[in-house]
């Protein structure tokens, strides 16, 4: 199914705001350029760029990344492997507070959702710099690319790629995969030990939660609301009771008995393969067919969406106000939303992961490449720390 960009009838804005021109920080020289003479600061310049670690077709790409941006612009770029973008937030705190306004060690980050929060209302993001960018202009605006977890981007990142929770099942061993968490339940009853999700907070475990949560309140207006466990306590409670009934009775029959959670999706690819498992997770609906090109799932792998949709983002870069390299940041980003970068990163031969360009900028045989599911919007950022605090203290281990 074709996907659509929809609030589903939740209070979330219709229109898309324009750039906003309030900066963190105050004004910075850069933000004056030309896009030729950032191209020329950036010239001999080392971008430390911040992000996920833990794959190895993306790591691959960003090492063909490094190589372009190095041959055509001259701009070392180092990827700094993290397991959670969070550690990164942290750090930029600590430089904040200890008064690191120039130097900082983080040049370029991979975010969205809460870390993006966390970065914006601490004042830890260079710009606005997106509307700097030439091709800003090539962006398929009808995706939610002004809008983070329901957070304004303001320009202060800029949109990288598409990601949906989607799951993958084997129609050799699983013929008729389920249409909701209500019958992802049911399979788990009728085949003890073969369902699980990731640990909390791993990503693509609190995913899970949020996706079941919308499902199992009918997706209330209040997941896009703020919620405050400080003064929110007993509406928290009562909003997530049916998610915990859920994972109760899910748990109980789960992989390990729910004593054990897989630590990743990557290993939820694992366990699906040597058949331990009827379904695994990822965030990237096109995940089925580039393991099929890695040779890490069959043939007969398949990925599908529930009903309902799949919980949708964008996932964004962004620039630290204190980095050292805030010109070949600004270069390494603007490259990697160029048709190229794009139409490479989403080659399921190589990543598969969606672009986030226009289908005319992409070209008509890449545009047709995509398989992308009706897309549900992520729910406030606040509820991911909230559920994942909550997760942990009924179930952690």
């Amino acid at each position: 199914m074709k996907m659509t960009w929809i609030a589903l009838g939740l209070a979330i804005a219709a229109t898309m705001p324009a750039l906003a021109n309030e900066a963190q920080t105050e004004t910075s020289p850069i933000a004056e350029m030309s896009w030729e003479a950032i191209e020329q600061q950036a010239r001999g310049q080392t971008v430390f760029f911040n992000a996920w670690g833990g794959s190895q077709p993306i790591n691959s790409y960003l090492r063909w990344v490094a190589r372009e941006v190095k041959s055509r612009y001259d701009i070392t770029l180092n990827h700094v492997k993290v397991a959670d973008i969070a550690e990164t937030s942290q750090r930029l705190l600590a430089e904040k507070a200890a008064g690191k306004q120039t130097g900082g060690s983080v040049d370029m980050v991979w975010i969205n959702g809460e870390n993006f929060r966390t970065m914006k209302a601490n004042h830890l993001l260079d710009g606005p710099f997106v509307a700097q960018l030439p091709n800003w202009e090539l962006v398929d605006k009808q995706l939610p690319v002004y809008e983070d977890f329901t957070e304004s981007t303001e320009g202060l990142e800029a949109p990288w790629g598409v990601g949906q929770l989607v799951f993958i099942h084997d129609s050799q061993t699983l013929n008729n995969p389920p249409n909701s968490f209500a019958e992802l339940l049911s399979l788990a009853v009728a085949f003890p030990g073969k369902v699980t999700y990731p640990q909390p907070p791993a990503f693509h475990g609190t995913s899970f939660l949020k996706a079941a949560l919308i499902e199992l309140t009918n997706a209330t207006p209040a997941l896009y609301e703020p919620i405050d466990l400080t003064t929110d306590e007993k509406k928290f409670a009562r909003l997530t009771a049916p998610l915990w009934k859920y994972l109760d009775q899910l748990h109980a029959v789960a992989w390990q008995q729910g004593k054990r959670f897989p630590a990743s999706s990557t290993e939820m690819m694992q366990l699906l393969d040597d058949r331990q498992l009827l379904v695994a997770i990822t965030f990237n609906p096109n995940e089925a067919k580039a393991a099929i090109e890695r040779g890490d799932l069959p043939e007969s792998a398949k990925a599908f969406a529930f009903e309902q949709g799949a919980l949708s983002n964008i996932h964004f870069l962004a620039i630290p106000w204190n980095a050292s390299a805030k010109a070949g940041a600004r270069v390494v980003i603007n490259f990697l939303m160029s048709p190229e970068a794009q139409q490479r990163k989403a080659n399921i031969q190589i990543w598969g992961d969606p672009a986030v360009l226009t289908p005319e900028a992409m070209g008509a045989d890449q545009a047709q490449g995509f398989e992308l599911y009706r897309a549900i919007p992520e729910p406030h950022p606040s509820w991911q720390t909230a559920l994942e605090a909550a997760w942990q203290q009924k179930y952690g281990h």
